[in-house]
């Protein structure tokens, strides 16, 4: 009998967000410095860990996914009409290597036109249904274009407060932080993977690590996450219901993971990708480089690595590309 990985499961409540810099209070401090070393202990001994916060309700979450099932249930002439010149963004479907996978990847679909664009294009007609919100109706792809946006928008919030976190536990200053958000960006990966015919043909998703800097994954109730344990082995990731899963990508040490499917369910998730800007430079924090801890990574743009990475697919691409 499999035993599940003992990730960590951390609750962020949204005053601890909200108020956690700022307190006034001793205790209030003392509250969030411990979550700020949880977070950062979390990532550093898994490379993950499971997350719960009330400031993205469960009603978001359920009208993502339904917005999700509908676009993958259009025609595939409709879904093949996104295409997009950068890598992991274009519609994929009936990969033979991942047959029940698919995907979309949207840029910066935390502003509102891009939202918009996407889910136009894929009803450009409208959606016959209607939703009634307050009086007021609105066609199904405009309603869906707010969706995907504010679900977006959330999920890009939740990912910098924990890169600030991570920043604050290791004492660099705040203005280093706020250089990050400027330098960054974000794809929302949406997926679904299909039902196995056989059960010797589920893989899901292949073994990779993120190369982004931090991922931030929603999923239905369907499970399927898989990652290595530290010895090496394969293990089942059950994920909470109304749980995220918090993947730390290649530039802060990724965890190995990928997704098998069991069962007769469909599983549908979402993923916002945190990474840098075009031209940006990912390089260590001079305050963190001494004689114990030595530079492990020589400063790189982020764009230069991506692109060995593509031309070359191997797990040690980043040691190869950037390490000392």
């Amino acid at each position: 009998m499999e035993v599940a990985p003992k990730i960590p499961v951390i609750e962020f409540s949204s005053e601890d967000v909200e108020n956690g810099r700022s307190s006034s209070s001793e205790q209030g401090r003392e509250r969030w410095e411990v979550l700020c070393s949880k977070v950062r202990e979390a990532c550093e001994s898994h490379g993950c860990f499971l997350l719960t916060y009330d400031k993205i309700p469960t009603s978001l979450r359920e009208d993502m996914l339904v917005g999700i099932k509908a676009l993958f249930d259009l025609p595939e002439e409709t879904k093949s009409k996104y295409q997009h010149p950068k890598p992991y963004r274009s519609y994929q479907g009936k990969c033979p290597v991942v047959p029940l996978h698919e995907s979309f990847g949207i840029d910066d679909a935390t502003t509102f036109q891009a939202a918009q664009d996407f889910t136009r294009l894929m009803w450009p007609q409208g959606n016959p249904a209607f939703w009634l919100t307050d009086q007021y109706c609105f066609l199904f792809n405009d309603y869906d274009s707010e969706i995907l946006n504010t679900m977006s928008s959330k999920m890009l919030e939740l990912s910098f407060t924990i890169l600030g976190m991570i920043f604050e536990s290791f004492g660099i200053e705040a203005k280093r932080h706020e250089a990050l958000v400027r330098d960054s960006r974000s794809i929302l990966r949406v997926m679904k993977y299909r039902v196995p015919a056989t059960e010797d043909q589920n893989l899901g998703l292949v073994a990779h690590t993120d190369k982004n800097a931090l991922t931030v994954l929603c999923q239905n109730e369907v499970q399927g996450l898989e990652i290595v344990s530290k010895e090496g082995h394969w293990e089942e990731l059950v994920v909470p219901k109304d749980a995220f899963v918090v993947f730390v990508g290649d530039a802060l040490k990724a965890i190995k993971h990928r997704v098998v499917m069991k069962g007769d369910k469909e599983r549908y998730s979402f993923g916002l990708f945190t990474l840098p800007k075009e031209g940006a430079m990912v390089e260590a924090a001079r305050e963190l480089v001494d004689g114990e801890h030595p530079l492990l990574y020589r400063p790189f743009k982020f764009a230069d690595y991506f692109s060995y990475f593509l031309s070359n697919l191997s797990d040690d691409a980043l040691d190869v590309y950037a390490g000392v």
